[in-house]
């Protein structure tokens, strides 16, 4: 039945069109709502040092809500502008943390971030490792996650309280939804405005120089929109996160976020499409061929798509085919961590 409706719909509505970068990027804005907003009235809560780390726990306000949580990680001792990253943590399911998901504070991991990263990042913080190679690196909760989490009731049971938070947050997710549809944005919309707010609070900071942003995932999809509605975002990695739309239909839709099916999306393109819309700026996408999310034939057809909108600066798009499957292991890290010091040198 679905292969029906995408046909008449297709017919009727003219899916996945092919727009230029910057009406596509406008466009998408458009449609998605993302929201304008700011990291106001920032504090430093604390800070610490571990090993050769220092960290900064900052908090700020979007407007709305709880304050946002976030580490500052930074190379212990160093001096002057350093590059600069915002992390993007991942969906996974895992709603109770967020920042802490892809970054050590002062307690250190809960035992089910320390499961999570076993299966997702090679058992670690990529957004330490990424500061100990010289950068400055920002991981911030949003919208939903960590301290920007809403109140659920969770019951009783043998589970931890993280994982009982998490199997109810499933459900909410679609609350959240339906509220941000009918205020005339999206949940992604509402995410990337956070995004859009964090990114320009760390370009701000006289002890950071050019930024980009990386994530694995639903941080991933993050990655890709603030690169796509960010100018000023210098590089960006997107890690198991790209497909075409139309190789998903059928059996790779039920498992994803809703922050994945922006409204209106396909009548201005495909994913890819907006993904690539930041070209010719510099962008790697790292493909997991073995992930149980993403068909291959949507990942190859992604492909070639990006490559088609780099035509014109070919060097500046980097296409990583990984025989892993849905995560972001310890060598598609160290890769990314290269790409990004040489992206953002200077």
């Amino acid at each position: 039945m679905f292969a029906e409706l995408a046909g008449i719909a297709a017919a009727q509505r003219g899916l996945y069109p092919v727009l230029g970068g910057p009406e596509l990027r406008a466009a998408a804005r458009a449609a998605m709502g993302v929201l304008d907003l700011t990291a106001g009235d920032v504090r430093v809560e604390r800070t610490w040092t571990e090993g050769d780390l220092a960290g900064e726990e900052l908090s700020w306000s979007v407007g709305f809500g709880p304050r946002t949580r976030a580490f500052l990680l930074r190379p212990r001792g160093a001096d002057g502008p350093l590059p600069g990253v915002v992390a993007l943590h991942c969906h996974a399911g895992m709603k109770w943390a967020g920042k802490e998901k892809i970054a050590d504070g002062p307690e250190g991991p809960s035992p089910e971030v320390r499961r999570l990263r076993r299966d997702l990042y090679g058992g670690r913080a990529f957004a330490g490792e990424l500061a100990r190679r010289g950068f400055a690196v920002l991981a911030h909760d949003v919208f939903v996650w960590g301290s920007r989490r809403f109140p659920l009731e969770i019951g009783d049971g043998p589970e931890s309280e993280a994982d009982r938070y998490d199997l109810a947050a499933i459900a909410h997710e679609h609350v959240v939804a339906k509220h941000c549809a009918m205020l005339g944005t999206s949940f992604a919309g509402v995410v990337a405005g956070e995004d859009l707010a964090a990114a320009a609070y760390l370009r701000s900071r006289p002890d950071v120089g050019p930024v980009g942003c990386a994530g694995l995932s639903g941080g991933g999809l993050r990655a890709a929109l603030l690169g796509a509605f960010d100018p000023q975002v210098r590089a960006v990695v997107v890690a198991a996160m790209v497909s075409s739309y139309r190789d998903m239909l059928g059996g790779h839709v039920a498992k994803h976020t809703w922050m994945f099916y922006p409204p209106g999306l396909p009548l201005l393109g495909d994913w890819p499409d907006l993904v690539a819309a930041r070209a010719p700026e510099p962008l790697m996408v790292q493909y997991a061929l073995r992930d149980e999310l993403f068909p291959e034939p949507g990942m190859r057809r992604a492909h070639a798509t990006i490559g088609e909108r780099y035509r014109d600066a070919p060097e500046n798009y980097e296409a990583v085919f990984a025989d892993v499957p849905h995560s972001f292991d310890v060598p598609m890290q160290e890769r990314a961590f290269d790409w990004l010091a040489r992206r953002l040198a200077g």
